[in-house]
């Protein structure tokens, strides 16, 4: 009874706390630069590549996080509060986010990008059928549908930069084929029979589904998801049948379980390496290559093809 009390008392305490900044935007304090919040570093990018010097933007969660864990600071209820547009990923991505955006939405512009995707382009969830995997952007194609949302969502918002944003998009748009193009041409430099990915959870199927690439994660599409000794067994068997070589760690998960699968390999009498670390769910350092969409697929990709080659 005391936690139920307890949990009414946060939800009111946090409505009272968003509802209290209605009106409250940054846009004047920014010469009158849209004031944009997103969630992860990969939304954050394509708002820039739209926006350009017009938006100030600024991503809650930074390089090494991971979303599926993430929870809402009191700096960032202050930042969301106070921004003009809130992108987010959507898709059960930012999971214990989910009442923030809720009450958000009675007073803000707040838009899940990959919401408008047509499910039949979606991954569903293996455990839970009624949902599907957010990891859209490793995709580069299925990505590239979200520059229209924010193309469409900052022209409503600042229809006198309509035209400039049209064009941005555009621009990004092309620059995104390109990057599939070259996505396409590195991995085909992998023999059939080595394109297989180990990685410490489910992030990459569909990268997998796009490229041609066989992924097994230990974890789900969640880092939420609990994986038990039955899961460890059955990837290490599998990597030993395969006589697959190297592994991945995620730079937003730990490395533990990664470990556990190494050390399971080596009781069987196979050897096996970390390939690399992958960007999944969170991007590199601002101001590196990595800190950018198109750096870190690249980087992933380049990662990739070196290891299993």
């Amino acid at each position: 009874m005391a936690s139920i009390i307890f949990k009414r008392i946060t939800a009111v305490f946090l409505t009272c706390l968003l509802l209290s900044a209605c009106g409250g935007s940054d846009k004047s304090a920014e010469n009158d630069k849209l004031s944009v919040v997103t969630t992860t570093g990969m939304i954050a990018d394509v708002v820039k590549n739209v926006g350009k010097d017009s938006v100030q933007v600024q991503a809650l969660m930074g390089p090494g996080v991971d979303p599926h864990l993430y929870k809402a600071t009191q700096g960032d209820l202050g930042r969301l509060q106070r921004a003009d547009i809130i992108f987010y990923n959507g898709l059960h991505l930012e999971g214990k986010m989910g009442e923030v955006f809720e009450k958000l939405e009675r007073i803000k512009n707040v838009v899940p990008v990959a919401g408008r995707i047509d499910v039949s382009r979606l991954l569903s969830d293996p455990v839970y059928k009624d949902a599907h995997d957010p990891h859209v952007w490793f995709d580069v194609k299925l990505w590239s549908s979200t520059i229209e949302v924010v193309v469409e969502i900052l022209s409503n918002e600042d229809p006198e930069n309509a035209a400039f944003y049209q064009q941005n998009g555009k621009d990004f748009n092309t620059e995104l084929q390109l990057l599939d193009n070259w996505v396409r041409t590195q991995i085909s430099t992998v023999p059939l029979d080595k394109r297989i990915m180990i990685t410490a959870h489910d992030a990459f199927n569909y990268f997998g589904r796009a490229y041609n690439i066989e992924v097994r994660g230990l974890q789900g599409i969640s880092t939420l998801s609990e994986f038990g000794l039955k899961d460890r067994v059955d990837l290490v068997n599998f990597i030993v049948e395969k006589q697959i070589k190297a592994v991945f760690v995620e730079t937003s998960v730990s490395q533990k379980n990664i470990d556990a699968i190494i050390e399971g390999c080596q009781q069987k009498g196979h050897d096996v390496i970390v390939g690399g670390y992958l960007y999944s769910d969170a991007m590199g350092a601002e101001g590196t290559p990595e800190g950018t969409y198109t750096g870190m697929v690249r980087a992933n990709v380049n990662t990739i093809v070196k290891s299993l080659r």
